[in-house]
């Protein structure tokens, strides 16, 4: 298949939220207290909520830089490029790059909104919430009709709450959750604890899909203090294995069968290994573990339940076949360092032609999968030939897509720090 007649839905990018994210959003008895963005005495621009202070983290926003240019230091809205923070500029550069449609997670509330789940006043803080998810979907999503699949922040202190919110939204049109990948680390209850059922149950109900991105919890994996950073962005993937093992052996997808859950990030290639290690662990232990999954093995459970997320996977295109062509999803993982913007169509067909793979699995990897599990139809609002790869660049043709530096040198002299100094500062 030729790139240019493809058509691409990345079910994993990234909006760096803008300053006025909040302006007329709030009830006004919490307006002074919303988050806000202040510049300081540095020129890094951070947001203030709840008495804590945020920084913009460089590598959730490096699109458009040169790789010499990354990491983690905090950055100032002009020192990234406008599409990762303006959704109009967003939208040229999804052009530009020949994607049709994304979903976005967020930035500065953390993937999960444990930001705002960690003020002391809980009625702030759903005010919070329910601002930003206003925001995102009335604001952000509806900007663009048929650009964007709208993502709801939950409401992670109080289950019936966060029932009640999944509700609203759905009726806005959003079928998508963020969540973190384990609730255990944030002081809350684990998958395993019927804590959750309210939540379960809303899910299922509207049809929405929790998404679980690595490093929601705030904790990523690293393996010693002084070891590199290389370490730690490696095995990013391993939280999103620990989190669909706790699910799989959980009482979730037992009590609630119609449960979906997306693995954001986390790859695919782990995944035939993994399943076989849970199957192996179903046949030697479930007689003294008590395990029970019926006429079921824990793979069918997976393959049942789960939808898998990459951005660039060989292993796992070659092995699509082992872990579900209808459970696969790409991700384009716009502005972050992942990232191959704007040239992400061109890496994933140069992936897809070493392994053969056909029209209809590539088909149903770039759009198809993500429209059926999201409740997405973009053709609702422009007709399938403006959606190719080809016809998104000729609406803007001349839209600059170069590399260019934002550096302002405000970090050249700056000592590195250390592996779990940038751990904590990159989930904070």
């Amino acid at each position: 298949m030729r790139v240019e007649d493809m058509i691409f839905i990345s079910v994993d990018d990234h909006v760096v939220e803008p300053p006025d994210l909040f302006e007329g959003r709030m009830p006004r008895k919490y307006a002074s207290e919303a988050p806000r963005v202040v510049r300081t005495d540095d020129g890094s621009d951070v947001w203030l909520f709840n008495g804590h202070e945020v920084e913009n983290i460089g590598l959730n926003a490096v699109a458009g830089r040169p790789k010499e240019e990354y990491g983690v230091e905090p950055t100032a809205f002009d020192e990234m490029r406008p599409g990762c923070y303006d959704v109009a500029e967003r939208v040229k550069d999804m052009s530009a790059g020949g994607v049709l449609a994304t979903m976005n997670f967020p930035s500065f509330p953390s993937f999960s909104g444990r930001l705002f789940a960690a003020a002391d006043d809980k009625d702030l803080a759903l005010a919070v919430v329910q601002a930003y998810n206003d925001w995102h979907i009335d604001g952000w999503c509806a900007s663009h009709p048929g650009r964007f699949i709208p993502m709801a922040l939950p409401v992670l202190w109080d289950p019936e709450l966060c029932a009640a919110e999944i509700k609203r939204v759905a009726k806005k049109g959003c079928h998508s959750l963020t969540f973190t990948e384990n609730p255990s680390m944030l002081g809350l209850p684990s998958f395993h604890d019927a804590y959750w059922d309210p939540m379960w149950k809303a899910l299922v109900d509207e049809g929405t899909i929790l998404n679980i991105h690595l490093g929601s919890s705030g904790k990523l994996s690293v393996t010693a203090p002084d070891a590199p950073i290389d370490v730690m962005i490696t095995l990013q993937p391993m939280n999103i294995c620990m989190a669909a093992a706790d699910l799989v052996w959980s009482r979730v997808f037992k009590e609630f069968p119609d449960m979906k859950v997306a693995l954001s990030e986390g790859g695919t290639g782990w995944i035939p290994y993994f399943l076989d290690r849970l199957d192996r662990t179903y046949d030697m232990h479930r007689a003294w573990t008590g395990q029970d999954f019926g006429d079921k093995t824990p793979a069918d459970v997976f393959r049942e339940h789960f939808l898998t997320c990459f951005i660039a996977d060989p292993i796992g295109l070659a092995l699509r076949d082992e872990i579900g062509i209808d459970n696969m999803c790409w991700e384009q993982d716009y502005p972050h360092s992942d990232s191959s913007w704007p040239s992400a169509p061109e890496e994933l067909v140069r992936m897809a032609a070493r392994f053969n793979v056909p029209d209809t699995d590539l088909n149903k990897i770039t759009h198809e999968n993500a429209m059926r599990w999201y409740r997405f139809d973009p053709f609702a609002h422009r007709s399938r030939e403006r959606c190719t790869v080809a016809a998104l660049r000729a609406e803007v043709a001349g839209h600059d897509v170069e590399v260019h530096s934002y550096d302002k040198g405000r970090y050249a002299n700056t000592p590195r720090s250390s592996l779990a100094e940038l751990a904590d500062r990159a989930t904070a």
